[in-house]
């Protein structure tokens, strides 16, 4: 039996009244055990928090480990070019060796700011070896292979056969789904309706149904996608997901930027879960998704950082900023403040994977997955007189995560991660970048 007793804290707890207290937290194993002012327990693993703020893990519901190692490599794309001229190339270019640093380069860079889930979607090949990053950095995961059995500008390295994607993601899932007691799960992962069959789709939401998984896709992202999907299948995104029986309580939808009212209705209807990615959103020039019109139906939403590539950075400070300022020009200055932001970072990740009721909020008998904030700096002061989430979400940065746990164990403290040796993954992820793009000396400029 472990114990980590934290004292003396500010703990923002997203409980359902939403309380800020001052106190300690006590933690036992994988558990929450209590929250008060002076506990009276003894632990193993004493934190003095004084003058720091608690609060719960962040969750971030579409991420692309596998492409970490691209960043940089397809800036100033829109969507369609950005795939087929950079990314596809890349990720097929992926070996066993490079899938591995790329999940351990983006695990990093998430635990350092305070992420402890993630909902990823990997490539093709290699997710095995994502899955080993993912057990041993000790992050909590929703994760799955990228399937692909469509599409004539698809690289060869990344066409699968039907029953080969099928039968490879299932092995997948009897590998890792419910991994170390739960903290890893699988998720069937389509990529999109434009490089899938609709075989494919349809066996997917069987499979989902018999195995009880969620579905991880993209949807609605661009307008040139909307475009290819309505003439070759004869439906916009979210209602052809429909018509196959995937818009359904178990599909995490990520981006729907260019949705119509038929498309909201149903995402409303059918329990969809939907992940903003406004940082991906914006520099892929792919729009602004309508998030207020969305809360205002009481669809379910979260945030994503998506990948790096097409973001730069799987910072969730930097994307509830984000969200909560680019929507106020359109909807005006109240429509996303802080705690609705905060909200979707939190408890609406948490409710986007179904485990509302273990992680996303700071409440005994949850799962202690927790970042321990700093914000004693210039860029945070004054403070007197300002709402603790309101200087998180408008002025943190990921400088100020200092301590990161994940079901009870400390994987990050002061800034040195205890999971990971980040010197070896920041020499290996370069060795590895230099040799796949020696392998496409060709790639489109």
């Amino acid at each position: 039996m472990s114990s980590i007793l934290i004292k003396n804290a500010e703990i923002v707890t997203m409980n359902n009244q939403e309380e800020i207290i001052f106190g300690d937290l006590y933690i036992v194993d994988d558990r929450i055990v209590d929250v008060g002012k002076d506990l009276p327990y003894a632990a193993q693993k004493v934190i003095d928090a004084r003058g720091r703020t608690v609060i719960p893990g962040f969750i971030q519901t579409h991420i692309h480990l596998c492409q970490t190692l691209f960043r940089g490599q397809a800036d100033d794309l829109e969507l369609m070019d950005w795939l087929k001229k950079k990314i596809w190339p890349l990720e097929a270019s992926h070996d066993a060796e490079s899938s591995y640093y790329s999940a351990m380069l983006g695990i990093g860079e998430l635990i350092q700011s305070g992420t402890t889930t993630i909902v990823d979607m990997e490539t093709v090949h290699y997710t095995d070896e994502a899955f080993q990053a993912i057990d041993q950095s000790g992050i909590r995961a929703l994760a799955g292979k990228v399937m692909m059995d469509l599409g004539e500008e698809v690289p060869e390295g990344l066409r699968e056969n039907t029953n080969d994607s099928i039968q490879k993601s299932v092995d997948l899932l009897e590998k890792w789904h419910l991994h170390d007691n739960g903290r890893i799960e699988y998720a069937f992962c389509p990529r999109f309706v434009v490089s899938c069959t609709e075989e494919l789709l349809i066996e997917v939401q069987k499979l989902s149904q018999k195995y009880h998984v969620k579905v991880h896709t993209h949807a609605s992202e661009n307008r040139g996608e909307i475009e290819i999907v309505e003439r070759e299948r004869g439906m916009r995104n979210v209602v052809y997901l429909d018509y196959l029986g995937l818009a359904n309580e178990s599909l995490i939808l990520a981006h729907c930027v260019w949705l119509d009212e038929e498309e909201k209705r149903i995402i409303k209807v059918r329990g969809v879960k939907m992940t903003h990615c406004p940082g991906s959103n914006l520099k892929l020039a792919s729009g602004i998704a309508d998030i207020p019109g969305m809360i205002d139906r009481d669809a379910f939403i979260s945030l994503g950082a998506d990948g790096a590539p097409c973001n730069n950075n799987l910072d969730m400070l930097n994307e509830m900023r984000l969200a909560a300022i680019i929507h106020k020009p359109t909807y005006g200055p109240t429509s996303m403040d802080a705690k609705t932001v905060f909200r979707m970072a939190t408890i609406g990740g948490a409710r986007a994977v179904g485990l509302e009721d273990q992680i996303g909020s700071i409440e005994i008998g949850k799962k202690a997955d927790l970042a321990i904030l700093n914000l004693n700096d210039f860029h945070m002061y004054p403070s007197f007189g300002v709402d603790t989430i309101t200087r998180i979400v408008y002025s943190a940065t990921r400088a100020d995560v200092e301590t990161t746990i994940i079901n009870g164990k400390i994987v990050m403290e002061n800034r040195f991660l205890k999971t990971m040796d980040k010197e070896i993954i920041l020499k290996e992820s370069n060795k590895a970048i230099k040799r796949l793009l020696g392998k496409i000396p060709n790639l489109q400029a």
